[in-house]
């Protein structure tokens, strides 16, 4: 049989084309889809967090500021850990982004805080000398769309089985319960009560005021998408 195949070089090429797909298959697959896994510490995102990247990708954020950091030590020295693709596993979609004229945001949850985000994004100069990036007061007035969050949130779960409703491994070993609101007034009232932990850390009274009434101002809602960025 070896000999029939050396004396054709075309079957040869296309024998060894297949064996070599097959066993980079075997071995490739499987850690490609446990590397696919959500990583410890890593959860969905709540329905105002939701809320929240919809805000990010409706003002572009994504066209400036790339959530990847690369295996690199300029990279990892500036941003932190390099990313790992499970962190991305309830990314719907990815916003890895392809340019940065603003720094790496996939970890700046872990070093900025609700009251840098809230002066950042009022007024950008005022923390960030020399900014190129411009002013984005209107999130303080308009209104973030809890109800289209929620529905993608419920949309998720029953199409990709993102897995709601199970304790989920912290970084720390501690477990946490994640749990899908039954309904869009428990979604609400979740949505709210976020809401007034992150409103506490911040200084704009209308903003405090509206969450009192019930209302989510788009601020608050990116605000809480940035801060789960770890």
């Amino acid at each position: 049989m070896f000999h029939w195949l050396e004396e054709r070089p075309f079957f040869f090429a296309v024998g060894v084309f297949t064996v070599v797909s097959f066993a980079g298959l075997i071995e490739i697959l499987p850690n490609f889809a446990e590397a696919s896994r959500p990583t410890v510490g890593t959860k969905p995102y709540s329905t105002l967090e939701l809320a929240g990247r919809h805000v990010y990708i409706a003002d572009s954020c994504n066209a400036c500021h790339s959530q990847l950091i690369r295996p690199f030590k300029s990279e990892t020295d500036r941003y932190g850990m390099y990313s790992l693709s499970g962190e991305y596993a309830y990314d719907r979609p990815f916003l890895w982004g392809s340019k940065r004229a603003g720094p790496d945001l996939h970890r700046v949850g872990a070093y900025r805080t609700t009251d840098w985000h809230e002066n950042h994004m009022w007024e950008p100069v005022s923390v960030v000398p020399g900014s190129i990036m411009p002013a984005y007061k209107h999130m303080f007035s308009n209104q973030a769309d809890i109800e289209t969050a929620y529905a993608e949130a419920v949309t998720v779960n029953k199409v990709f089985n993102v897995p709601y409703n199970t304790n989920i491994t912290m970084r720390d070993g501690s477990t946490a319960n994640v749990k899908l609101p039954a309904t869009y007034d428990e979604a609400k009232a979740d949505v709210l009560a976020e809401a007034k932990i992150i409103a506490s850390g911040m200084k704009n009274q209308d903003v405090k005021d509206a969450v009192e009434r019930g209302e989510i101002p788009q601020i608050v809602a990116l605000i809480a998408y940035l801060n789960s960025l770890k």
